[in-house]
């Protein structure tokens, strides 16, 4: 049987777990575990604090350990896996005015690419799609097929067409 952990705490940590177990704003988790250091510092032990937030006692254990070592930030959630963003919020600012100022039209492969050559931000072109989609940015494409179009066209050989 592992040996029991006892949290005494100050008036002011214990006013300051009081109002994070009640704020709106901050995780259930969080609170959760606010609450179970509040109650272990007025006598509850691990198996009846696990029997309460029905978790396990190694878990409840693990919380009072954090708030021991660690403090107040202990009882947030460390860091989630995964890859973060390779683009900020700038980049997408940069694509939209890319798209609203200048007098060609991009398609989404070839905005990955001016992301990559001019801001070195390496994102597929069904990545930046959809970002901008997220966005609702509808991009510098005319609304209509139109004979004028903003890109003018690479067929030389051709004849210009005079419009009525």
């Amino acid at each position: 049987m592992p040996a029991p952990v006892r949290v005494v705490l100050t008036p002011e940590e214990d006013r300051t777990l009081r109002e994070l177990r009640l704020a709106t704003t901050v995780g259930q988790r969080t609170r959760d575990r606010a609450h179970m250091v509040r109650l272990n510092a007025q006598g509850w032990n691990a198996p009846a604090l696990a029997e309460i937030f029905e978790s396990c006692e190694h878990t409840v254990r693990a919380t009072l350990k954090r708030w021991q070592t660690h403090g107040l930030g202990g009882l947030w959630d460390a860091p989630s896996r995964g890859d973060k963003p390779r683009w900020q919020e700038a980049d997408l600012a940069y694509l939209e005015q890319c798209l609203e100022q200048e007098p060609r039209t991009y398609n989404s492969q070839q905005l990955a690419q001016k992301l990559r050559e001019e801001r070195q931000v390496t994102l597929s072109a069904d990545r930046v799609r959809r970002l901008l989609k997220k966005r609702a940015f509808a991009g510098s494409a005319p609304v209509t097929a139109s004979r004028k179009s903003k890109t003018p066209s690479l067929n030389v050989s051709s004849k210009p067409t005079s419009t009525p």
